[in-house]
């Protein structure tokens, strides 16, 4: 299924904002994209879209399903493509790098302390705030992410 028909599926509009924000985050090494991350790629790809409408595609992305949004420590929002199978993340306190990591025994626990508590997971999320132990910090001169 082409990107113009994925959105025709969701309901939306298969413009050119769209697309090009669409394939930016499904060709890009870096999961996490805050929108002036976003905003940034765009330009450096001579592709001319507004910061505002950035924001927009971003929220209808988001409510359709198509990426997640997240809250790290830096308080600003990251979002990420909603493609891959659960995961957790670990972010680095000292520059905001994040890392996702799946660990079938964290799963397991959560599952059973729930479960002794009376509940049934629907959906969770496990953010671990960490210092990195590698001096110096390899991703502080980027702000926890490769340069643009």
């Amino acid at each position: 299924m082409t990107d113009a028909e994925s959105l025709k599926t969701i309901g939306l509009k298969a413009t050119l904002p769209r697309l090009k924000i669409l394939e930016l985050f499904k060709r890009s090494e870096i999961r996490h994209l805050s929108a002036e991350d976003v905003y940034r790629l765009l330009l450096k790809d001579n592709i001319d879209v507004g910061l505002a409408t950035v924001y927009r595609v971003l929220t209808q992305f988001e409510q359709a399903g198509l990426l997640q949004r997240h809250h790290f420590e830096s308080g600003k929002a990251v979002f990420e493509l909603n493609d891959a199978d659960h995961h957790d993340h670990l972010v680095c306190m000292q520059c905001g790098h994040v890392e996702e990591f799946y660990d079938a025994e964290i799963e397991k626990r959560q599952t059973r302390i729930a479960k002794e508590r009376g509940f049934t997971i629907q959906a969770h999320s496990l953010y671990i705030y960490a210092d990195c132990t590698k001096q110096p910090c390899p991703f502080r001169e980027s702000g926890g992410k490769p340069s643009f």
